[in-house]
């Protein structure tokens, strides 16, 4: 592990982030290590997606703290928000990749964003994240004319085009079939040894997370759950994380969406003014 300022390159510390009066996030405390891939697991709804975008400074924590690098990113004006955002890669829910833009174009778009190379150089860069993901032969191709595992690829390489600290991936896995799904976990682990990275991602594919991942944290409520190393989480007793580890129906994660008792939610339908229910 590397041991630069400390050896946590993100690290929440007592945070708090709601939308409007949903508390997503309920005072949570976490880091991810450097040089580490982190997984980030838990129930839909848990604030997995939303713990990267506060990662990503896209979502500021009412209170406490998001620090990265030791900086509070809640706290950072717009240029020093976006010299973070340099340091960092992005894979968004299937790829997010321009349509109107072939592969090589979607790739060189960061570099063609953020720097000044020359053309030549560009190129080369575009002709080597491609070839690490196994994709510089499909430079000339359409999104529309690759597959989603292909696309998936394709997106991870335009993550990593700047050679960026930490790489965050919001759920590389869905949709994909085995194959494909492998190749996603497998190359996610091999370029973060090979290039010094920290990764985060969220992820529902427990299996191939828990194979790729050293160190894993569980959100459930608002809450962490457990943080700690994958056989941490497999033999966890605690009821929330064996309920989901064992993909068990029932147990403390919340079926209904937080809102008002049946009873008294119902009687508003009859009070004038207020919220009617449909009838079909």
């Amino acid at each position: 592990m590397a041991t630069t300022t400390t050896a946590s390159l993100i690290a929440f510390r007592n945070l708090t982030f709601r939308y409007g009066e949903h508390v997503v996030l309920d005072d949570v405390s976490l880091r991810i290590p450097r040089g580490k891939v982190t997984a980030l697991i838990g129930p839909m709804g848990a604030g997995k997606t939303t713990t990267l975008r506060l990662m990503g400074g896209e979502c500021r924590a009412q209170s406490g703290e998001m620090l990265f690098d030791d900086q509070d990113v809640s706290r950072m004006d717009q240029p020093q928000l976006y010299a973070a955002r340099r340091r960092m890669g992005m894979l968004f829910q299937f790829g997010a990749l321009f349509a109107d833009l072939n592969v090589f174009e979607n790739v060189a778009f960061p570099l063609r964003e953020h720097t000044d190379l020359p053309e030549a150089l560009i190129r080369d860069i575009v002709l080597m994240k491609l070839n690490a993901v196994g994709l510089r032969g499909a430079r000339d191709l359409m999104p529309s004319e690759v597959s989603g595992g292909m696309a998936r690829r394709i997106a991870i390489a335009r993550a990593i085009a700047l050679d960026p600290e930490l790489v965050m991936y919001d759920e590389p896995f869905s949709g994909l079939d085995p194959i494909s799904l492998k190749t996603a976990a497998r190359l996610i682990r091999q370029l973060n040894d090979a290039m010094g990275l920290t990764s985060v991602f969220v992820s529902h594919e427990l299996k191939q997370t828990l194979e790729i991942a050293d160190h894993v944290i569980v959100l459930a409520n608002g809450k962490v759950a457990i943080e700690g190393t994958p056989d941490d989480v497999r033999n966890s007793t605690d009821p929330l994380v064996f309920q989901y580890v064992k993909a068990r129906p029932d147990g403390p994660v919340r079926f209904h969406f937080p809102g008002l008792p049946v009873e008294e939610d119902f009687a508003l339908a009859t009070q004038p003014g207020k919220t009617k229910i449909a009838t079909i």
